[in-house]
């Protein structure tokens, strides 16, 4: 988490344009069907392990220094240390009114904190004329950082199509932590989270649409397996 947050304060300071994908073994997998996501996740300027599975499996590689930063953690630190240093924060994503609430609970949280506008839009694809105006409106505020919370793959797909247009230093990709952080759907206790259990807990909340998605944490360590006796990459 320290790397992460000295790499988002460096792309603040100069003042370059970049994106964060936060990637749970899901973003991964997709990635292997998707070319046009792969390009993405693989183009960002930082992408960070987002599971516990995803730590596991780059240990089981050799990287052993890595440490889970996922989207809730990372938008809760980075809005403590930009309550410090004056950063600005632009919430997009999230359904009807998750944006706003996003909002109030952050600046109770953190006093302080700048949150210099909210939008959600709508669970459609957006004309040519709304899409344009989204990014006018995002670069007449102009703010530090703009958090995307459309959930993967629309938020990976969004920024890099949006990458180059959105004059904002930072976009991060950080999926249901919008949900999570605003109260709207609760979030798996600690001892879950920290035993790699917390796809279970959001497959109990949530079983039609999410257990499709959970059929992938064995073949994702089928597919770490081959890699790590050397038979094949991810």
């Amino acid at each position: 988490m320290d790397d992460a947050l000295k790499s988002l304060e460096h792309y603040i300071k100069t003042k370059t344009k970049n994106y964060v994908c936060v990637c749970p073994n899901h973003t991964i997998m997709e990635s292997q069907k998707d070319k046009k996501l792969l390009d993405i996740v693989n183009s960002a300027n930082m992408a960070t392990p987002d599971g516990v599975s995803v730590v596991w499996a780059c240990k089981l590689l050799g990287y052993t220094k890595v440490e889970k930063v996922c989207g809730t953690e990372l938008m809760l630190a980075f809005s403590a240390l930009s309550v410090e240093k004056g950063y600005t924060h632009f919430y997009y994503g999230g359904a009807d009114g998750v944006s706003e609430k996003l909002a109030e609970v952050m600046c109770q949280k953190f006093p302080g904190l700048r949150v210099v506008e909210t939008h959600s839009p709508p669970f459609r694809q957006l004309t040519e004329a709304e899409d344009k105006a989204v990014v006018d409106m995002i670069n007449r505020i102009n703010p530090d950082v703009v958090w995307v919370g459309l959930g993967m793959p629309k938020q990976e797909l969004w920024m890099g199509e949006h990458f180059g247009r959105i004059n904002a230093p930072l976009m991060i990709g950080v999926g249901a932590a919008f949900d999570f952080l605003s109260g709207s759907k609760e979030r798996a206790p600690k001892w879950m989270q920290h035993a790699g259990l917390e796809w279970l807990f959001r497959l109990v909340q949530e079983p039609r649409r999410l257990w499709r998605r959970n059929l992938y944490h064995p073949i994702f360590f089928y597919k770490v397996f081959l890699q790590r006796i050397g038979v094949k990459r991810i």
